[in-house]
């Protein structure tokens, strides 16, 4: 299943994207991510909605590619920015093609907890989103 979010009116370049998603960064930057428990540049350990889970980022061309490559469902989320057309997109994915109602809606919110915080980063408020324990 595939779920995503676009930003629009962004004026952000890659490299900064990058910047800003580093892993100690995840909790300002989703309410989903309540905790980095541990963190070693690309890759740590989070406790999030679905529990507590290592997490990988891999820089890719236009952002980042974060992953969970413990979960059973093979969640994964890139958040990359489109300069040309001033967008920031926000997609997830894991590996099926049905789950249970509950658990697609939990997804749903981690995308707008993703583009919240986002959109918070990029109103200034970048102070406010960075930190290991929120």
């Amino acid at each position: 299943m595939e779920f995503f979010s676009e930003i629009e009116n962004v004026d952000l370049a890659s490299a900064e994207l990058k910047k800003l998603l580093a892993i100690d960064s995840l909790p300002g930057l989703c309410r989903s991510i309540s905790t980095v428990v541990s963190d070693e540049r690309d890759r740590g350990d989070i406790y999030c909605v679905w529990g507590e889970f290592e997490v990988r980022r891999d820089e890719i061309r236009y952002g980042v590619r974060f992953s969970l490559p413990g979960c059973p469902n093979a969640l994964a989320w890139t958040i990359t920015v489109h300069e040309e057309s001033r967008l920031v997109v926000v997609h997830c994915t894991i590996d099926r093609k049905e789950h249970d109602e509950d658990f697609v809606e939990s997804i749903h919110e981690f995308v707008a907890d993703w583009s919240d915080g986002i959109r918070t980063a990029l109103r200034g408020n970048v102070a406010t989103c960075s930190g290991k324990n929120k």
